[in-house]
C-alpha cells in the first residue's frame, strides 16, 4: 500500500485572489456603532431617571471614541460635526493581532 499522498498539478494563476472572488461579500451588511462610554446603574436608578438627568459615563473627556463592527471594536477616533450631523474621524485602527486578543 502506497502511503504517499496524491494532488492535483496547479495551474499558472490557480489559487490567486482577484476581485470576482470576494465580489460576494461586498453586499454584506455590518453593523457600525460608535461607543461615547459606558456605565452600569441599578435598576433603582435608572427609573429615577427623568429629562435632564445626567448619566456619568466612565470614559473621561477628550477621549477617543470606539467604533465597532458588528460589536467587536475595529477603531478609535474622535466625534466631528458633518453637514450638521455628527460623524467620527478614524484616528486609530485596532491591528489585527489586538482584535484576536480582545477574542481570549
Amino acid at each position: 500500500m502506497d502511503n504517499n499522498a496524491q494532488f492535483p498539478t496547479l495551474e499558472k494563476g490557480h489559487g490567486q485572489k482577484t476581485m470576482k472572488d470576494v465580489d460576494f461579500l461586498l453586499d454584506i451588511p455590518l453593523e457600525i456603532s460608535v461607543e461615547l462610554g459606558r456605565t452600569k446603574i441599578l435598576i433603582n436608578d435608572l427609573l429615577q431617571l427623568g429629562q435632564g438627568s445626567v448619566i456619568e459615563l466612565t470614559k473621561l473627556a477628550g477621549e477617543p471614541l470606539e467604533i465597532l463592527i458588528n460589536q467587536k471594536l475595529i477603531a478609535r477616533g474622535e466625534a466631528v460635526v458633518v453637514n450638521e450631523k455628527f460623524g467620527v474621524r478614524i484616528t486609530d485602527i485596532i491591528s489585527p493581532i489586538e482584535r484576536v486578543k480582545q477574542l481570549g
